[in-house]
């Protein structure tokens, strides 16, 4: 079973690999390396820093997706904790794909590091990631109702069936509101149990994931308002569709899918500098933060084993 799961799990990272560099071609084939440079620069000072607050604001919310799951886990590991380990995961495994994986082994790494359980880890992730989906679920059912006809174009879809859509992906998040007030009984999976988050967890769940998606959709408008009046209803259904299809294709950070369906969504008002410079401001400069910082944290960790080794041995 073990060797099947890691089969499934390399054929879907070169799936997607495959796809990424498929749609970048597509994207970015009508542009030289000049033209992108100009593209970018092209962006105002003034809408690139107000990108990075929006995108800097957001991983900031992301430290909420843990702090929720550390909660849920009734431990209580100090806030500052938390936040390392959220923005070293994230910021990493948002880049390098398969979030849900990466994020994952690196949160196990510091949360184990602090005292913590697999099963206090494993439940963390798994609050995460419903967090992450009941986020998107407010921000699609938000944009689906109020901005129907841009969903419905991309989608060939009638406007009615977009309207259900956004209708129930505000239900779904409703339902498991009503779950977390009334149902208590756990959930037993193999060795583990599971229970439904308090209603005050699962509030805040959906809270601090809209409010995130909400942030990251500011980002993208931004650096696509510089060159071409974009409300923030179209770039956030761009954003909302964007990662629809990122799930169904699993590419690594979506690289190469959000960009294509971005400008699938925008048209023209999806300047090839703005593409670029989204994914820049939103994944490559917290790679590049993160992932030196994480050697020093690491490094830390073992000479703080080394020296409680040498005091044991002392």
């Amino acid at each position: 079973m073990t060797k099947r799961k890691a089969i499934l799990t390399y054929v879907t990272v070169v799936f997607g690999i495959a796809i990424a560099g498929y749609l970048l071609y597509l994207t970015f084939r009508e542009y030289s390396v000049a033209d992108i440079v100009h593209s970018v620069q092209a962006i105002p000072t003034s809408n690139m820093l107000t990108a990075l607050c929006f995108a800097a604001a957001s991983y900031l919310c992301l430290t909420g997706f843990d702090w929720t799951g550390v909660r849920y886990v009734r431990n209580d590991l100090a806030y500052p904790k938390v936040a390392l380990a959220s923005f070293l995961s994230l910021s990493i495994g948002q880049s390098v794909g398969l979030a849900g994986l990466s994020s994952g082994a690196l949160r196990y790494r510091y949360y184990a590091h602090w005292g913590m359980s697999a099963e206090e880890v494993t439940k963390i992730v798994l609050l995460s990631g419903v967090t992450v989906g009941l986020g998107m679920a407010v921000l699609s059912g938000v944009v689906l109702i109020l901005n129907p006809a841009d969903a419905a174009k991309v989608l060939r879809l009638r406007e009615g069936a977009i309207l259900g859509i956004g209708a129930a992906s505000l239900l779904a998040v409703a339902a498991y509101l009503a779950l977390a007030a009334f149902v208590r009984a756990p959930l037993k999976i193999r060795k583990w149990t599971f229970r439904m988050p308090t209603l005050r967890i699962a509030i805040a769940q959906a809270v601090i994931g809209a409010v995130n998606f909400a942030l990251v959709s500011a980002c993208l408008r931004e650096v696509m308002a510089a060159t071409a009046d974009v409300s923030y209803l179209k770039a956030a259904t761009a954003f909302v569709l964007a990662n629809l299809a990122i799930l169904l294709t699993h590419a690594p950070g979506g690289l190469g899918v959000l960009e294509a369906t971005v400008r699938h969504v925008m048209g023209e008002d999806a300047s090839i500098g703005s593409l670029v410079a989204f994914r820049v401001i939103y994944f490559f400069i917290p790679l590049a933060i993160g992932l030196p910082l994480s050697l020093i944290v690491e490094a830390i960790f073992r000479a703080r084993k080394a020296k409680l080794a040498d005091a044991e041995s002392a």
